[in-house]
């Protein structure tokens, strides 16, 4: 297939109420990464962002639907390059580092390049932020493998293949989540880098909620665990069930084997179901893992058939 010698980069940017910081990230990129588009995609701001974006150079286009998340599927679907490079608009990020980035992904065949953040700033990573992503991070690793390690950044480098074939399911800020996991669970060609993450402009603040937002990742990471994994999900719980079967049948069973009466028939009756319950759990698992395993390789097959126009280092 045909690569471009001089791929065309695009910098996708969801933003909300970013008036006081979106100019320097879009000037920043532009600066940085000679030649690239700048599309900034607005979630229903009530401030001056949409202005200021227009007035640094970039193209604004909006998404009614709240959430980052729709705001990330919305500029997958609309935007055309062979780079795409990801990154919030509050201006923490390091526009610098995005050649360094963009290298990697060439020159490795990657398709997803991440900038975990080095804090520059106090203020830069929130205490409740950073060891909510560490737990976040640390519990994905153990369900789908270590490969990444700052799941919820929001600076990614990402190539076209991956991006036209990423599902993107998610509404809010976990789609950060999600496009790891997808990454992780095709085994895709992926990397870190470390960037700098600085404080937020003075006047500008997070959307992020640490407790609400971090509840609604648990809980995404919970379904992809259901959906991806689903014997491991279902195994689990079929393993509960009967050991809670076991539990309540062994006075019983104890019982009977003394008197050869069962007195306690509601126990029986409860111990019966529970074991029903663990079999149906555990043939769930299996049926859907046959169905996971199909529609995983059917996602492979999109995304060995997609368009590949990043010019292959060598």
């Amino acid at each position: 297939m045909r690569c471009r010698v001089n791929p065309e980069i695009a910098v996708i940017v969801p933003c909300l109420n970013e008036e006081v910081a979106i100019g320097q990230v879009v000037d920043a990129f532009r600066e940085h990464v000679p030649g690239c588009m700048v599309f900034v995609y607005d979630n229903g701001s009530t401030d001056r962002t949409v202005e200021v974006a227009r007035t640094h150079g970039a193209v604004v286009r909006s998404e009614p639907l709240k959430g980052k998340g729709n705001v990330v599927r919305r500029m997958f679907a609309d935007v055309e390059a062979d780079i795409y490079v990801m990154v919030d608009g509050d201006a923490t990020y390091d526009a610098s580092a995005a050649p360094a980035l963009i290298e990697k992904l060439l020159r490795e065949s990657l398709d997803m390049v991440t900038g975990t953040r080095v804090e520059q700033g106090k203020a830069a990573y929130r205490r409740g932020h950073r060891f909510g992503n560490w737990l976040l991070t640390t519990l994905v690793a153990q369900i789908f493998g270590k490969r990444s390690s700052d799941m919820l950044s929001g600076y990614r480098v990402m190539s076209r293949r991956f991006v036209k074939t990423f599902p993107a399911l998610s509404s809010g800020f976990e789609i950060e989540t999600e496009l790891t996991v997808h990454a992780l669970q095709l085994r895709l060609p992926i990397a870190d880098v470390p960037t700098a993450y600085s404080d937020r402009p003075r006047g500008s603040a997070s959307k992020l909620s640490t407790f609400k937002d971090g509840f609604r990742i648990l809980n995404t990471i919970a379904q992809l665990v259901r959906e991806e994994i689903p014997l491991q999900f279902f195994g689990a719980a079929g393993l509960v069930l009967t050991l809670a079967s076991v539990a309540v049948a062994t006075p019983v069973i104890v019982e009977y084997t003394h008197s050869g009466l069962v007195p306690r028939l509601p126990s029986a009756v409860l111990a019966t179901g529970l074991m029903l319950l663990a079999a149906l759990a555990f043939v769930c698992g299996l049926i859907l893992g046959t169905v996971t395993r199909a529609r995983n390789e059917l996602k492979r097959l999109h995304y060995l058939a997609a368009s590949i126009r990043i010019p292959r280092a060598g």
